[in-house]
């Protein structure tokens, strides 16, 4: 009997699916944002997707797992964009999507299970006490919290309240180890390092505890400008006004906007680059003077349409982040984008630069967000792909000009923002993992230990080949 026989049997009880086609379709993520990943991933998939609906079943699949060995992928809800939570050496991908509750809520405090979708728990805590998630991404209608907690960095809320890495922005993990008896483990503090950002390759989340913040009837706003420069400029000085209370804090260049946000489409003229943003209703007047000051004007404001305007119409942060560009590739399929960051104190005349270098080969869509006290902006800019080539001469000249990139189009931790080990996170798999059981091929640390990341080649797991450039 094969190992994966062997597993099926051994959990009994336990929600299984092995029909090919399905497991196939349940082992992607949203890697195909990527052109070079959409070749390299396209082939993946995992030979049972297993859904546990508790941390004792969790257990029992690691444990078996464990002697048989057979690999785990743990995943959400594949919500991703960079193939985090495909699994490429087949085995399981195990489904926390089952392990939903929000198990409690308190003053400033909630806690849920990894698998409970994250606007299901701002649902639960506004209702039961007026509260809210501080930080969310923009696919928190259908992500999980635990899936945001492992691949994910930060996200609407961040321009007031930084990142997941920051501390005080997760207060404690739980998670399971990749052991022969596996260990249940609460990690708070220094150690949330361990898992946080780990696309589930050092443990697997099985309930967190995250910090609340007051909730607010946000108010979705469009403000529209001439050029996209003056529209960056706008929002860095609304980023700078703490007395403006705002959740979040885009812009996107034109004519992106009018191209793409199709259902916004008749807010905005052709050649309009807009700040997307969520304001506190006592706010949207006041950001309204500064955006007239600086030559834009209030296009839209969600309080004031009508309902038959309204409907229909998605948050203005299902525009924003990872949303932008999945909002292209369904009008433009060829369209890919790149996670840029514009270090402060230049962020601004460095977004400048670049976007004269690139022009509409590289729409500018920023992201504002507050780190350490510190204004700046992440960029998710659209790229209008022609080549593998070109691609990686794009992000050459990004990084010789001072930005750095977290690139989308690798699928390792390393690669995709660090280009570093991460010597905690390693040090943790050794122990929590010591078969490298969990997620494989995602940590090059593990995988290759004296791979050199200054190489400029691309590290590529076992039996993943690497395709050929268009």
């Amino acid at each position: 009997m094969s190992a994966i026989e062997t597993l099926k049997s051994t959990l009994a009880g336990i929600r299984i699916e092995d029909n090919p086609a399905i497991v196939k379709q349940k082992s992607r993520d949203f890697y195909w944002y990527s052109p070079i990943l959409k070749r390299q991933l396209d082939h993946v998939s995992a030979d049972l997707f297993v859904s546990p609906k508790s941390e004792d079943e969790v257990v029992r699949v690691v444990k078996a797992a464990f002697e048989a060995n057979v690999p785990i992928t743990p995943r959400g809800t594949g919500t991703g964009n960079y193939g985090q939570a495909m699994p490429l050496a087949g085995g399981i991908v195990l489904s926390l999507a089952d392990m939903n509750a929000v198990k409690s809520i308190r003053k400033g405090v909630v806690v849920a299970e990894a698998g409970a979708i994250i606007h299901d728990i701002c649902e639960a805590t506004r209702a039961h006490s007026g509260q809210e998630l501080r930080l969310w991404p923009s696919t928190a209608k259908t992500a999980t919290i635990g899936g945001f907690i492992a691949g994910g960095s930060g996200g609407v809320g961040s321009i007031a309240w930084g990142g997941l890495r920051d501390a005080g922005n997760i207060l404690r993990c739980r998670a399971v180890t990749m052991e022969a008896e596996p260990r249940i483990l609460d990690l708070t503090g220094d150690d949330l390092t361990k898992v946080n950002h780990a696309y589930g390759t050092t443990g697997i989340i099985t309930e967190v505890e995250m910090p609340l913040t007051v909730a607010a009837d946000w108010v979705d706003v469009f403000a529209a400008f001439d050029d996209v420069m003056t529209a960056v400029r706008c929002a860095d000085r609304v980023a700078r006004m703490d007395g403006l209370e705002k959740k979040q804090l885009a812009v996107i260049g034109g004519p992106a906007p009018h191209q793409y946000f199709l259902r916004h489409r008749k807010y905005v003229a052709e050649t309009d680059s807009v700040i997307a943003a969520m304001i506190a209703p006592e706010a949207v007047s006041d950001f309204a003077r500064v955006v007239e000051r600086m030559g834009g004007r209030l296009a839209f404001r969600s309080d004031s349409a009508s309902e038959e305007e309204a409907k229909g119409l998605p948050p203005s942060y299902e525009l924003c982040w990872n949303h932008t560009t999945l909002r292209a590739l369904r009008v433009d399929p060829s369209v890919t984008y790149l996670q840029i960051l514009f270090p402060a104190p230049n962020h601004v005349s460095l977004v400048q630069k670049m976007a004269q270098i690139f022009g509409d080969e590289v729409p500018v869509h920023l992201e504002f967000v507050r780190f350490d006290g510190e204004v700046l902006c992440f960029g998710l800019h659209l790229v209008r792909y022609t080549t593998d080539a070109r691609l990686e001469e794009i992000v050459r000249i990004f990084e010789e000009n001072g930005c750095p990139i977290f690139n989308p189009h690798r699928y390792t931790l390393e690669e995709g923002g660090m280009k570093q080990t991460d010597q905690v996170q390693l040090a943790f798999k050794r122990e929590a993992d010591p078969k490298g059981l969990l997620n494989p091929g995602k940590m090059v640390a593990w995988e290759d230990p004296n791979y050199d990341f200054a190489s400029g080649k691309v590290f590529l797991f076992r039996g993943i080949e690497e395709g050929v450039g268009a």
